[in-house]
């Protein structure tokens, strides 16, 4: 540790600040937030016109609810710079904890469907003669109960005839002008009901689901520390009331949308650039990195799980003092999650978010390393074509980290990634003042040692990049033995 003394340390603020303020990650980065005040305004003339849409829904039918506090879906939206849908929910007035909740088998086929997996009934009591419209006795027969359960596919029907009714109604009022909604997409047989609105200039999607809601145990994480990196007692906020959505006409599953966004809340409470990190990616992200058609390329769902996963694998103030280190430490998950074809879920993490989507991983992989090589040629606004990614050969001691096996996700650790950050960024000075600054013992000869995990990597040699590693040598790495176990 270096000491300073008072002079020298105001002119070193100084001399930060002034650099701070004409670097192009900072200059970027102004851009992107100086358009989410816009951005709100726009969400909140849009929220609007689709809550006088929703309050004649609930006075014509009292059991679908109106939820005003909308800040979690405001937030997001004013984070995220691509169009996506916004998933506003509509609870019903139904008493969660009083429902049974049954998990469908791969058999029950008596409601002539198969089931996906981590789908549920929800068996309403008998006593209940209110919902008797929105239930079955279809799909119960197996569990041996002959209470009926809450079908989705019929919930949904009666908020689509509201929703229409509603939009007939205000638009008779003239409390919509011209222009103002499209119900077009309402014709889609999907789980949601979409409502395009217009605000000023710019058109917003909402998705429209009903949910149920249910007071449940706080998740607790396997294996992993809770609340590692976050808040005190965040998790426990987050996971506390479970969200149950249509996954089927059939079934419902939960839902993680609103725990995940109060978990991205959490973190922006903490010191640090830490949103601005997912801000400046997604701006990359939706300007260089997508594919051809604005199809089949990362979301900013992918993105925003990242960001949950540097946070806990990169626990320490210290990592997050400056917006380059924040960047990378987000890049290097990134990286290692498009290299093997696997994102875990924050939550769920034995669930992988990349499973079944239409992703290039090499073409997007090739894009985001060259951002990490070359930042300053990606940093800047432009309209038109994404910025061109020159060929590129990978390093290879870069690309034996990266290919290290997933089975037990032993590599999936703050250690492992901290010594991936020392080969990815350009200046490895800001790597080492986090965990594993703090608690790294003294390596011996040709080692980087850490208490955090068991790990033996063998690198190829690879000159300059090898960070100071010779060809051939091994890099050991120690950790927590509960660690181990993975998640």
């Amino acid at each position: 540790m270096y000491f300073y003394s008072c002079s020298e340390q105001a002119q070193d603020s100084s001399g930060a600040a002034m650099a701070a303020s004409t670097s192009p990650w900072h200059s970027y980065l102004g851009v992107i937030v100086s358009r989410e005040r816009q951005r709100l305004e726009h969400f909140q003339q849009a929220e609007n016109i689709l809550l006088t849409l929703l309050e004649v829904v609930h006075a014509r039918e009292p059991r679908f609810l109106v939820d005003y506090a909308r800040n979690l879906e405001a937030f997001e939206f004013a984070l995220c710079a691509s169009e996506d849908a916004v998933t506003v929910e509509v609870p019903l007035r139904i008493d969660g904890d009083a429902l049974r909740v049954l998990a469908c088998q791969p058999g029950d086929t008596s409601v002539g469907h198969l089931p996906g997996p981590g789908t549920y009934y929800l068996q309403v009591s008998p006593s209940r003669t209110d919902l008797e419209d929105w239930t079955s006795a279809m799909g119960v027969m197996e569990h041996g109960g002959g209470a009926g359960c809450l079908v989705p596919g019929k919930v949904l029907q009666h908020l689509k005839e509201l929703l229409v009714s509603a939009i007939v109604h205000c638009q008779r009022c003239f409390l919509l002008q011209p222009g103002d909604l499209s119900a077009e997409h309402l014709q889609e047989d999907a789980m949601e009901l979409s409502l395009l609105i217009r605000s000023s200039w710019k058109t917003i999607r909402f998705d429209i689901i009903p949910v149920v809601r249910r007071q449940q145990e706080p998740l607790q994480l396997e294996g992993r520390q809770s609340d590692r990196g976050f808040p005190e007692g965040s998790l426990r906020k987050a996971t506390e009331e479970a969200h149950f959505i249509p996954a089927s006409p059939h079934c419902w599953r939960s839902s993680t949308h609103i725990p995940i966004l109060k978990l991205l809340q959490a973190v922006d409470m903490l010191k640090g650039p830490r949103l601005d990190s997912l801000r400046l990616l997604n701006q990359l992200h939706s300007q260089d990195w997508g594919e051809e058609g604005g199809k089949g390329g990362l979301t900013f769902n992918h993105l925003k799980m990242v960001l949950l996963w540097s946070t806990e694998f990169f626990p320490s103030p210290e990592d997050w003092q400056d917006l380059e280190g924040s960047v990378y430490r987000l890049l290097v998950i990134l990286l290692r999650c498009l290299a093997t074809r696997h994102l875990p879920h924050f939550l769920h993490p034995e669930e992988n978010l990349f499973q079944g989507e239409a992703l290039d991983f090499a073409s997007i992989y090739c894009k985001v390393d060259s951002f990490a090589r070359e930042p300053q040629r990606f940093l800047r606004f432009h309209f038109g074509l994404p910025e061109r990614t020159v060929s590129w050969q990978a390093d290879p001691s870069t690309q034996a980290l990266l290919q290290l096996p997933t089975e037990n996700r032993s590599y999936w650790d703050t250690a492992y990634f901290d010594i991936l950050l020392s080969q990815v960024m350009p200046d490895p000075r800001l790597v080492l003042r986090g965990s594993v600054q703090q608690h790294q013992k003294p390596p011996g000869p040709g080692s980087i040692g850490c208490p955090l995990c068991h790990l033996a990597v063998r690198l190829p040699c690879t000159g300059a990049r090898a960070r100071g590693v010779t060809g051939g040598q091994a890099i050991r790495v120690r950790s927590d033995p509960a660690r181990e176990k993975g998640f």
